[in-house]
């Protein structure tokens, strides 16, 4: 698979902390440690991943965003996204979890991209990372490459303080990364990036649905999938941006094409009802007349007949 090809077909599984890392609370390690995976994928975890070699891209939320070596990606818990590395590449990744670096912080890891940097900066790269890209010159990235040998030699031998030392240098590395980006993640912020990314979002499923709304199998998972979101996220993004949930939004939208083609066109019900996505022209009459309290023919035949003699 090419790195530019936009990977939205493949299924799509959420990993566990305990599927992917030795450890449940922190786990560093390189390309050598398991395989890497090579379809869109999420986990209930944190992930850093750095580029050691080997130029390529990452599919993070809606972003396609260069990843070149020196580069590091922050990736949020639920956030679907896959970097393709390339097979003479290298890299290192980092997976934590939320109680590991955030124990203090009570709130539901779908809704962290809308915690306030000033309560925790420690999550600006990972709110941002749509909007960045976190590339280091030589200097920066050998300081954090050293921080990261530290890491892997304590989480290979931990022992009594380990646990504390990890995180010290954790948050090493991500102070280290907020400092030489404090400009863009503070502005970012003060820009409200992460509800303009949310807004973005919506808006390429919206578009999704009105190039499919004619598809009887039009559907949850693939409109998420389209959007390069999980379906867990998007249902969550509907409720929180439109108090709606999919199936509601997609009946919103045929319910709005079904009058405009009974008001302005000949076709009969089941044609409308067909070009609205409805198999079934018995469904799609109980859906009408639930939605606008008139069965098609009715709808058309009172709204024609108010319209008045211009119109006729």
């Amino acid at each position: 698979m090419s790195a530019e090809q936009r990977p939205v077909n493949s299924p799509v599984l959420t990993y566990a902390m305990q599927q992917r890392s030795d450890r449940e609370d922190f786990y560093i390690r390189d390309k050598r440690g398991r395989a890497a995976l090579t379809s869109p994928h999420r986990h209930d975890y944190f992930q850093i991943q750095i580029n050691l070699g080997g130029d390529t891209v990452q599919h993070i939320g809606g972003a396609v965003r260069p990843f070149p070596h020196r580069a590091l990606a922050f990736i949020l818990p639920h956030r679907l996204h896959l970097i393709p590395h390339p097979e003479d590449g290298d890299f290192m990744l980092i997976n934590f979890s939320q109680a590991f670096i955030l124990p203090q912080l009570p709130c539901d890891p779908l809704d962290l991209e809308d915690v306030a940097i000033d309560r925790a900066p420690e999550l600006s790269p990972f709110q941002f990372q749509e909007q960045l890209d976190f590339i280091f010159d030589e200097s920066t990235f050998a300081e954090i490459t050293a921080l990261l040998e530290r890491m892997r030699g304590l989480d290979a031998e931990r022992g009594f303080g380990s646990r504390e030392q990890l995180k010290g240098y954790l948050l090493l590395l991500i102070g280290r990364v907020c400092a030489e980006y404090a400009e863009p993640l503070q502005a970012l912020a003060a820009d409200n990036a992460a509800r303009r990314g949310r807004r973005d979002a919506l808006g390429r499923v919206r578009r999704y649905i009105r190039e499919h709304l004619h598809e009887p199998t039009l559907n949850l998972k693939d409109a998420a999938a389209a959007a390069f979101l999980s379906p867990n996220y998007l249902t969550h993004l509907l409720r929180k941006e439109t108090g709606k949930p999919f199936s509601q939004l997609v009946l919103d939208r045929r319910m709005q094409l079904a009058r405009t083609l009974l008001l302005n066109s000949e076709q009969q019900v089941g044609q409308v009802g067909a070009a609205c996505g409805f198999a079934d022209e018995a469904y799609f009459s109980r859906c009408f007349r639930r939605e606008n309290g008139l069965a098609p023919g009715k709808f058309r035949v009172r709204q024609r007949g108010s319209a008045g003699p211009a119109d006729e």
